[in-house]
C-alpha cells in the first residue's frame, strides 16, 4: 500500500503520454460525432424522413420551439415560428405549379426569406438550385440553364439582372409576374383549377418539358419560357397572411440518401459554375456531424456572413444549427463594418468564416472591443496558417474548428484545434480515428511535369504511387467501385464533369476513388497539411513551388496586407515563373506605392523564408485581390495579364521584377529585352 502514492501519479503520467502520443481523447469526440452521423442517416432513410423539413418539424414540436432559429438584422424568429412561415411558403409555391422533384431556381441574398423559400420548396418536395447572387449575363443564364428550372425565384436586389433584353439574348422569353391577390391574379393567369391558381405558361411547360420532374439533361429547345417571381415586400406580405397548412407526406416520400436534395453550385474560378448534387445522406452525415463535432449545443449562436448559396453556410451552417437545436445569426453579405456590431448585438457565440474571412477581420485597426465579444469559436474552411494564431490572439478565440470539403465530394477532413499542435493544420486524426477511417482515402504521387495533374504509376503494377510522409500527393476518397453515385453524385446533367472526377486501379485492381484536385500531405502525428489546388503550383527551372507556401511566407511581411500568388509564362522561357499580386498596407487607398526600402526589406525577407527558385520573380502591387462569394481568392485574370506591362497597367497595377537583390519597376522596355532574348532569367 505505501507504493500506492507512487504507482498512481505514474499511471496517469503514463496514460497522459499515450493519450497525447495518440491522441484517444481527441478521436473520441471525432469517431462518436461520425458513428452517430452515420446511424442517424440510416434511420432517416428507413423512416423516410431524410428531408430536413422533418427536423425543423419536430423541433417546432418539442420544447425547442420557443427557442430561437434565426436571428437576422436584429429580428429573431423561434423554431415554431419558423415552421409555420415555411408552411406558408410551402403553400404559395405549390398554388404557383411546383411540383415535387420539380428543380426551381433561387438567386437571394442572405435573409430569412431565403431559408423560408429553401425549407418551403423542400417541404413539397421540390429541389431548390442556389444561383450565386454575385453572377451576371452569361454565367448567370448558364446556371440557370444547367439547373433545368423553369420557374426561377428572385428577391428585390437582383432584379435589374433579369431584364428582359438580357434573357432574350440568351434563347429565354421570361414572364415576371407580381401579382398578390387572388382576383389579380384571375385576371393575370386567366385561369383557376383544382390545384389552385397556376400559371397556364407554368402548366404548359411542366408538362411539357421532363427537366420539370427532375430528369438530368442539358438540351434546350429555343426561345425557352421561364416564370420569374421577384420577392418583394407585397408578395413577402402576401405569403405570410397565409394560412399555414402542412403538405401531406407524399410529396415528400420515397427519398433515399442518394437522391438529390438540391443543386450547389461550384464557384466557378476555373471556369463557368458546375451544378454539385447535394445529395440527402450527404447533407444528413454533413450537418449532424457538424453538431456532434463542434458541438452545436442549443446555447451556442452561429454567426456567418458567408452566402446560404454556399454548402458551407447552408449545410454546415443553417441546417447544422437545425440539427443541433441551437440559433444561427445571419448577416445580408459580409462587411468590416457590420461583423462585429452583429456579433456582439446577437450575443453569438460562433464565428462562421471561410477563405479570407478572417484575414480581412485582422486588417481592420486595433481596437479596446476587440475581445468584447461572447466568441469562442470559429468554425469554418480556408483560415491561412499565417492568420490563424494572429485571430486567436487578438480576439481571444479559444478554439478554431477547421474543416477540409467540397461540395460534390463524397468526405472531409476535420482540425478542431484549441493549441499550437495542429493550428494551420485542415484535418487531424489520432491513432483510432486513422485505422478505421484510413482505408477510405489515399494520397498519392502526381507527375509534376503535368500541369492537368496526371497520377502516377507503378510501372509493373500499374497502381497509383502512394505518398510518403510529409510529401505532397492528391488526395482521394475512396468510392465503391459498383456503385458510384452511392457517394459521388457528381455534377448534374454533366456526365463528362462527373466521370472526371472517378480514378480507378488506385490502390488495387478494379477499386474508384474520388479526385479531390488538391496537394495536401500528411505528417507522422496524423496532421494533415494543404500545399496546393492541383494547377496552382508553378514548375520554374526543373522545380516544382507551391503557389500556398509563397503566399504564406508573404503573409508574414508586416506590410503585406494580402497576397495573391500564382505562375505567369514568360517568352523564351521554359515554365512558368512565380508572380505575387500584392496589396500594401497604407499604400492602396492612397494611391501610393511602396518604397524602394520597403521593396528591398520584402525582398530580403523572402529570401531568408523560402528556396531561391520559389522567390517570386515578379510583383504585381494592386489596390485589392478580386475574391469569389465566399472570399476565395480568383487567378485566372491575373494568369491571364501575366507579365503584359500594358495589361496590368490598364487596371491600375504596377508590376515589379528581382533584380540585385530587390524589387524594380518593370516596364515595356524590359518585356522588349525578354521578348528579343536580351535577358536571360
Amino acid at each position: 500500500m505505501q507504493a500506492l502514492p507512487y504507482v498512481l501519479p505514474a499511471a496517469a503520467a503514463g496514460l497522459a503520454y499515450l493519450n497525447g502520443r495518440h491522441a484517444f481523447t481527441y478521436d473520441l469526440g471525432l469517431l462518436s460525432s461520425f458513428v452517430s452521423s452515420q446511424v442517424h442517416a440510416l434511420l432517416a432513410e428507413k423512416k423516410d424522413v431524410l428531408n430536413p423539413f422533418y427536423v425543423l418539424e419536430n423541433q417546432a414540436h418539442s420544447s425547442n420551439g420557443d427557442h430561437a432559429w434565426i436571428i437576422f438584422h436584429g429580428k429573431s424568429w423561434t423554431y415554431k415560428e419558423a415552421y409555420e412561415m415555411v408552411l406558408r411558403y410551402g403553400s404559395w409555391l405549390k398554388s404557383k405549379g411546383v411540383e415535387p422533384g420539380e428543380v426551381v431556381a433561387m438567386d437571394f441574398v442572405n435573409s430569412e426569406v431565403f431559408i423560408w423559400v429553401w425549407f418551403g420548396l423542400w417541404s413539397i418536395g421540390a429541389k431548390p438550385a442556389f444561383i450565386n447572387y454575385n453572377l451576371t449575363g452569361r454565367p448567370l443564364v448558364h446556371t440557370i440553364k444547367t439547373s433545368t428550372a423553369r420557374l426561377v425565384l428572385v428577391d428585390e436586389e437582383g432584379k435589374d439582372k433579369f431584364a428582359e433584353e438580357v434573357l432574350l439574348e440568351h434563347g429565354f422569353v421570361a414572364r415576371q409576374p407580381d401579382a398578390t391577390t387572388p382576383s389579380e391574379r384571375q385576371a393575370q393567369y386567366g385561369f383557376e383549377d383544382e390545384e389552385g391558381l397556376v400559371p397556364s405558361s407554368v402548366k404548359r411547360h411542366a408538362k411539357a418539358a421532363p427537366q420539370a420532374r427532375g430528369v438530368e439533361s442539358n438540351t434546350y429547345t429555343k426561345p425557352r419560357k421561364l416564370e420569374i417571381f421577384f420577392f418583394d415586400q407585397r408578395l413577402e406580405a402576401h405569403i405570410a397572411s397565409l394560412e399555414p397548412i402542412r403538405p401531406p407526406d407524399s410529396l415528400r416520400s420515397n427519398q433515399k440518401r442518394h437522391d438529390m436534395a438540391m443543386l450547389i453550385y461550384t464557384s466557378g474560378t476555373t471556369g463557368l459554375p458546375k451544378p454539385a448534387i447535394m445529395a440527402w445522406g450527404k447533407m444528413n452525415l454533413a450537418s449532424t456531424f457538424a453538431a456532434g463535432w463542434i458541438p452545436l449545443k442549443q446555447t451556442e449562436i452561429m454567426y456567418t456572413s458567408m452566402p446560404l448559396y454556399h454548402s458551407s453556410a447552408s449545410v454546415l451552417g443553417v441546417c447544422a444549427v437545425l440539427q443541433g437545436g441551437s440559433t444561427i445569426c445571419l448577416s445580408k453579405k459580409f462587411s468590416h463594418k457590420t461583423f462585429w456590431p452583429e456579433i456582439r448585438a446577437s450575443k453569438a457565440t460562433i464565428i462562421h468564416y471561410v477563405g479570407e474571412t478572417l484575414r480581412y477581420i485582422l486588417t481592420a485597426p486595433k481596437s479596446p472591443l476587440d475581445k468584447d465579444h461572447n466568441v469562442h469559436i470559429a468554425f469554418g474552411n480556408g483560415l491561412r496558417p499565417d492568420v490563424w494564431n494572429t485571430f486567436k490572439d487578438r480576439f481571444g478565440v479559444s478554439t478554431i474548428c477547421e474543416f477540409y470539403a467540397a461540395t460534390e465530394a463524397p468526405s472531409g477532413m476535420w482540425n478542431r484545434s484549441t493549441n499550437s499542435f495542429s493550428a494551420g493544420a485542415i484535418g487531424r486524426n489520432g491513432t483510432m480515428a486513422m485505422a478505421i477511417m484510413g482505408s477510405m482515402l489515399a494520397l498519392v504521387r502526381i507527375d509534376p511535369e503535368s500541369e492537368a495533374g496526371s497520377l502516377l504509376r507503378d510501372s509493373t503494377t500499374g497502381l497509383c504511387q502512394v505518398a510518403d510522409w510529409n510529401e505532397p500527393g492528391e488526395l482521394l476518397f475512396k468510392l465503391d467501385p459498383n456503385d458510384i453515385k452511392a457517394k459521388f453524385q457528381g455534377y448534374y446533367g454533366n456526365e463528362q464533369a462527373t466521370t472526371s472526377k472517378v480514378v480507378r486501379d488506385v490502390k488495387k485492381k478494379g477499386d474508384a476513388y474520388f479526385r479531390t484536385g488538391d496537394l495536401m500531405r500528411w505528417d507522422k502525428e496524423g496532421r494533415w497539411w494543404f500545399v496546393d489546388r492541383l494547377g496552382d503550383t508553378f514548375r520554374w527551372k526543373a522545380e516544382n513551388t507551391s503557389t500556398q507556401e509563397v503566399s504564406d511566407a508573404m503573409g508574414h511581411f508586416d506590410a503585406i496586407e494580402e497576397a495573391n500568388v500564382y505562375g505567369v509564362l514568360v517568352p523564351r522561357h521554359d515554365g512558368r515563373a512565380g508572380c505575387a499580386a500584392a496589396v500594401f498596407k497604407n499604400t492602396g487607398d492612397a494611391g501610393k506605392l511602396p518604397s524602394a526600402q520597403m521593396l528591398k526589406k520584402l525582398a530580403e525577407h523572402l529570401h531568408k523564408e523560402l528556396p531561391a527558385f520559389a522567390v517570386p520573380l515578379f510583383l504585381r502591387v494592386t489596390k485589392s485581390i478580386l475574391t469569389t462569394g465566399t472570399n476565395k481568392q480568383q487567378k485566372a485574370h491575373l494568369q491571364k495579364d501575366g507579365i503584359d506591362v500594358k495589361m496590368v497597367e490598364e487596371s491600375g497595377d504596377v508590376l515589379y521584377w528581382l533584380r540585385g537583390g530587390t524589387y524594380e519597376r518593370f516596364g515595356m522596355n524590359d518585356l522588349h529585352k525578354i521578348r528579343s532574348g536580351q535577358v536571360k532569367l
